[in-house]
């Protein structure tokens, strides 16, 4: 028998007709009738149900391992709220009521079960200081990091995307030396370097976009797209870097595979292959440097606020900070940890859609006269 090669060395013929509907399993052979492989379904299905509920259970567990140490940093330090409330000229008298206020003459895991009971009701507290609800004043701060964070990403995912696909379909060509150069010095280049660098280019010399502030989506889209551009592409880059290499290298390893061979056999187009089953099965790499990015913009926006002058959950962290501002610490903190939990448990559901175990189904061999 001939052996068929798919050819993906040059740019992939995308002129040719439409193409008939094929599953990368087609290719597979029918499994086996009987009880054995009626077994074997059931387990998989069982291993499938299970699946699931590892993906929630961990974080769940991490999230309560991080809430706690959160509150028993707050807690246990030397700082003591209620004399920094009341002043030097409080009497011990006066901070032992303010500590009765506080609920602070309580035991400790007293303390800890009641703080985390209200938090995931949404009572993060009151600010000693100014008595504004942490959930009020993080609700105010939280949507300005989201709404960058998810522009960076869309940056990251579209930058990344584009060049690591174009790199792996011209392996070893000039384009791709190019990308793997640019994304590894890119790579290498904390974000308020990029921050400072766009702020030079586009905002000095040329005065195109704004140096910094902000502009809620709700109240102008238009302008706020103006303020976040700059931030977000500083946030954004070094997730592109990263998504660029990874799914290069994981798109040239999936295109050597047996069923892209078997799929060109078939008559499928490049086009088809490509983004119909290629990328599907090589996604997987680059969907976990996504995921590994939302810490990354969470710690990037410290000093992407800083720069720009954002009225984010960072700078809301570092003001209660300097005036040791417990209950604003401990609620940001596990807001913030609560982002990263979610987008984590996001990002492994989709791993899980995208594994060929959860693409399986039975099929039923045809007879020759075509029935079951």
């Amino acid at each position: 028998m001939t052996a068929v090669q798919a050819d993906f060395s040059g740019p992939p013929d995308f002129s040719g007709p439409p193409d008939f509907e094929f599953d990368g399993g087609d290719l597979e052979a029918a499994p086996a009738a009987g009880p054995a492989a009626a077994g074997s379904r059931l387990l998989r299905t069982a291993r499938a149900a299970r699946r699931p509920l590892r993906i929630v259970a961990v974080p769940v567990t991490v999230f309560l391992l991080a809430s706690f140490v959160t509150y028993a940093l707050g807690a246990l330090g030397h700082a003591n709220p209620a004399a920094a409330v009341l002043g030097d000229t409080a009497t011990p008298a006066d901070i032992a009521r303010m500590d009765h206020q506080f609920g602070l003459d309580r035991p400790f895991l007293v303390q800890y079960v009641s703080w985390l009971g209200h938090a995931l009701t949404g009572n993060l507290g009151q600010s000693y200081f100014t008595s504004i609800p942490v959930s009020t004043s993080v609700g105010q701060a939280l949507p300005v990091d989201l709404s960058l964070a998810v522009l960076a990403l869309g940056f990251a995912v579209l930058l990344g995307g584009s060049a690591g696909t174009a790199a792996a379909l011209r392996q070893g060509g000039r384009l791709d030396r190019a990308v793997t150069l640019v994304c590894s010095a890119l790579a290498t280049v904390p974000p308020f370097i990029v921050g400072i660098a766009l702020i030079v280019v586009f905002a000095v010399t040329f005065k195109v976009l704004p140096a910094g502030g902000y502009v809620s989506l709700s109240a102008d889209p238009g302008q706020w797209l103006r303020f976040a551009l700059l931030p977000s592409l500083a946030l954004g880059v070094e997730g592109a870097a990263a998504i660029a290499r990874q799914l290069r290298t994981s798109l040239v390893g999936a295109l050597r595979e047996n069923y892209v061979t078997g799929a060109a056999a078939r008559g499928l187009s490049a086009r088809r292959v490509l983004f119909r089953h290629v990328l599907r099965n090589a996604a997987g790499p680059a969907l976990t440097v996504l995921g590994l990015e939302v810490p990354n913009l969470i710690g990037g926006a410290v000093v992407a606020e800083k720069i720009f002058n954002l009225p984010g959950v960072a700078q809301l962290a570092l003001q209660a900070g300097s005036q040791h501002d417990i209950p604003v610490i401990q609620g940001t903190l596990l807001v913030t940890i609560g982002v990263v939990l979610i987008s984590n448990i996001a990002v492994n559901l989709a791993l899980t859609r995208l594994s060929p175990q959860s693409r399986s189904r039975p099929r039923t061999r045809r007879t020759a006269g075509g029935a079951a």
